[in-house]
């Protein structure tokens, strides 16, 4: 009776907050509703505008590409990188709806598809240069991809003294075990698993029997080429035991585990539960005294990455955030990480995470100093990836800082970086330890489009702020939820659903602190196993769940004097309607009549969800260069929005709606030459309303 009670209160709270939404603590926007911190809500609801199309903030729209149908970096680089992607990807994954969740499955199998055998070359660049004449080991992935290419090793710095990247290779388990735990999907399972095996076993070559720990050479770092290696008496750079390696490689093992209890491969499974567990047990030898993880160790003994050193003495921030982010750390651990990264201001001057604090004194360019001839231009400290601001490092960060309730941290980061979207500046990296006074790329170099910059790296933040909400720990048989809505929101509703397998899962929170109290499933009360995760299993869910989350226990409360950057706001387009015959030139005018008319044809298709969602989305981006001609921007926060810039934004938006238009029109191309029936018959109804 006390449980029926409480559903009720629960559903009337929502019902009169529903009816009323002007009231000044409630928010009702685009993507999610609630009370109680009215700027946190609208930051959660304008993250979510990122993966959707929107006249508002940067969206996926402005990355993708169209000849290959696939994403890439942005703002002019034409490719796709591991590095760059990794933070975005593995936190959009449980929210990205159609047709993005299957572009981003395209867009990392540029790097599986040209996956190391040890006899193909990479193919980069001159068929006479060093990039193009890479043959890696077999197993290995790389640095950047593209159709039919690869780079294998990090791609800048001294390339002859790089080793094979394998934290990346790393990075890539992770997020293709992702995906499929995600979608379950055993056709996907079937056709991956055996290329992530091959991933692992390049990776397993590098592990020292004496310690299981792996031992590495120079840029085979994630953020490289920051890892220098170990310098050798003859003036060379040899191997080291990289933290980061062992934390990624961890992290894709634990998520490789889960898969082999999926498919129920009892052979592979204890081989791999024995990989997860000496690895784990190897952990406490890359960390110091203080809990916190160094970037390296070398064979010798002597420690990269301690404070307080008189060599080697900065602290490591990216293998730290991502060993928090990452849950290959118990919450003990997470919590010593967190406690030294929140007593060392210098890592975050600008409420980012630097790589690095203060500069590196072991990169292979000058070996012993952090200064110096050889660390000018994008060497210097600050600028690159010494000390540099990287967005898909940031998203890592946020998780870690949604898993231990710091959400004054997430609030300072998330808007700082809400401001670079507004002005349409998602610079990566960011400059001057993420103060970007002058960014010497989208600023100076020759990645400007309009004044524009919008790249992957930074996608992470927003991605970020939506899936830490509730943490979304895909198993084999489950899904694990950890509510981390922040204390100052008191209900939180979601209106997209989060993905698991086939079912789609609408989640709200009556929040009141890290512990679970009650969970509401479809109307009905279910008993809690856990005081602070709701496990939901697959076989017990239907196809469409509305999740209702009653927390208790009190949250720290936490006071803040940052103002969200509430102009131009999403919540003030929500009910714009914007005529079709409204500003629309002449480039414009053809390829929407096409795409509305083909989504009039596809309405009455049966198994065209896919194809719908398209087309649907392109619109949507016909119908926001409207808008944005229409709309006000502002003054800019951190770069002003001159006439100037006004119109390189403007022409931004029109070339992204002909780029989807484009990326349609040649998936019909595809379909008509190599597709099945139903694909065929899709493409002959494109090209009647095209003629």
């Amino acid at each position: 009776m006390k449980n029926l009670i409480v559903g009720l209160f629960f559903s009337i709270c929502l019902l009169a907050q529903g009816q009323n939404t002007n009231k000044p603590d409630h928010y009702n926007g685009l993507f999610c509703e609630g009370s109680g911190d009215t700027d946190f809500l609208r930051l959660i609801d304008e993250s979510f505008a990122f993966f959707n199309p929107n006249p508002v903030v940067p969206n996926l729209t402005m990355i993708y590409k169209p000849e290959w149908d696939t994403f890439s970096e942005g703002a002019g680089w034409g490719a796709w990188w591991i590095q760059n992607s990794y933070g975005f990807s593995y936190a959009a994954t449980p929210f990205l709806q159609e047709p993005w969740f299957s572009m981003l499955q395209r867009s990392w199998d540029l790097f599986w598809d040209n996956q190391g055998d040890g006899k193909r070359k990479g193919m980069w660049g001159e068929s006479t240069s060093l990039l193009y004449n890479l043959v890696a080991p077999d197993g290995s992935l790389g640095d950047t991809g593209a159709p039919g290419k690869i780079i294998y090793k990090q791609g800048d710095g001294d390339v002859n003294a790089h080793d094979w990247f394998y934290e990346a290779t790393a990075a890539g388990i992770v997020m293709q075990a992702e995906i499929l735990l995600v979608s379950r999907n055993r056709k996907a399972i079937d056709y991956y698993l055996p290329k992530m095996e091959r991933a692992c076993n390049f990776i397993e070559r590098t592990r020292d029997p004496k310690n299981n720990l792996f031992l590495v050479g120079p840029a085979c770092n994630l953020l490289a080429p920051s890892y220098g290696g170990v310098k050798q008496p003859d003036g060379s750079f040899g191997k080291g035991y990289l933290a980061g390696l062992s934390i990624n490689y961890l992290a894709a093992l634990d998520r490789m585990v889960e898969i082999y209890k999926l498919v129920g491969d009892k052979v592979k499974l204890a081989e791999y539960e024995r990989r997860q567990k000496i690895t784990r047990e190897s952990l406490p030898q890359l960390m110091t005294p203080a809990g916190y993880f160094v970037k390296s160790i070398e064979p010798g003994g002597v420690k990269h990455g301690v404070l307080g050193q008189e060599q080697f003495g900065y602290l490591e921030g990216v293998a730290n955030a991502d060993a928090v982010a990452l849950r290959v750390v118990d919450d003990k651990v997470a919590k010593g990480i967190y406690n030294q990264i929140a007593a060392f201001p210098e890592i975050r001057p600008f409420d980012f995470l630097l790589t690095n604090a203060p500069g590196l004194d072991d990169t292979y360019v000058e070996w012993g100093k952090s200064s110096g001839p050889g660390l000018r231009g994008f060497w210097t400290y600050g600028q690159w990836v010494n000390g540099g601001v990287w967005g898909t490092v940031e998203g890592r960060a946020i998780l870690m800082y949604y898993r231990l309730g710091k959400f004054e941290d997430i609030r300072r980061s998330a808007i700082r970086a809400m401001k670079w979207a507004k002005d349409f500046r998602m610079d990566a990296p960011w400059s001057q330890r993420g103060e970007n006074t002058s960014n010497p790329w989208s600023d100076t170099g020759k990645f400007r489009v309009g004044g524009v910059a919008v790249m992957v790296d930074n996608f992470a933040i927003p991605a970020a702020t939506i899936r830490g909400l509730f943490d979304f720990d895909y198993r084999a048989d489950r899904l694990i939820l950890r509510p981390r809505v922040p204390g100052s929101i008191t209900q939180y509703s979601q209106k997209q659903p989060i993905r698991f397998g086939e079912k789609k899962l609408y989640i709200s929170c009556l929040n009141g602190g890290p512990n679970i109290k009650n969970v509401i499933i479809n109307g009905k009360v279910i008993k809690s196993s856990s005081l602070n995760e709701v496990i939901l299993m697959y076989s017990a869910l239907p196809t469409e769940v509305k999740i209702e989350i009653i927390t208790e226990g009190g949250w720290k409360m936490e006071s803040s004097t940052i103002d969200y950057p509430e102009f131009p706001a999403l919540i003030s387009v929500k009910d714009v309607k914007v005529s079709d015959t409204a500003v629309m030139p002449d480039s414009l005018k053809k390829p929407l009549s096409v795409l509305s008319a083909m989504e009039k044809l596809l309405e009455k298709e049966t198994g065209a969800d896919y194809e719908r969602a398209f087309v649907s989305t392109a619109i949507k981006s016909f119908k926001d260069y409207q808008s944005r001609l229409t709309m006000n921007p502002g003054q800019g926060y951190y770069r002003p929005i001159t006439s100037e810039r006004i119109d390189g934004i403007n022409k931004f938006y029109e070339q992204i709606a002909l780029s989807m238009y484009q990326g349609f029109a040649n998936k019909m191309v595809d379909y008509s030459q190599k597709g099945d029936a139903q694909q065929k018959h899709i493409a002959a109804l494109f090209e009647k309303v095209r003629n």
